[in-house]
């Protein structure tokens, strides 16, 4: 995990989570877990972690993750067993 992902992971698990993380940051922190990604339908992303899947849209057309977004992202890493 180089430190961009780093600094991701720790904004996330923060007790008031940020308004203005990229999801591009997101999608790299999760593949550098060692997520499986793939493209859905439009703007949906699948994701497959330690047998813990989820669905996430991809924001557009801005590419800021917004804040309820950014909990579920937050609980499917809880999920998956990655905590800080």
């Amino acid at each position: 995990m180089n430190s961009k992902q780093k600094q991701t992971f720790e904004l996330i698990f923060k007790v008031t989570l940020p308004p203005d993380i990229a999801w591009a940051d997101i999608e790299s922190l999760l593949a550098a877990l060692g997520a499986e990604i793939s493209e859905g339908a439009g703007s949906r992303v699948r994701v497959k972690l330690n047998e813990v899947r989820a669905v996430f849209h991809r924001p557009h057309p801005q590419r800021i993750t917004d804040r309820g977004a950014l909990s579920s992202v937050k609980r499917f890493l809880e999920n998956a067993g990655v905590k800080p």
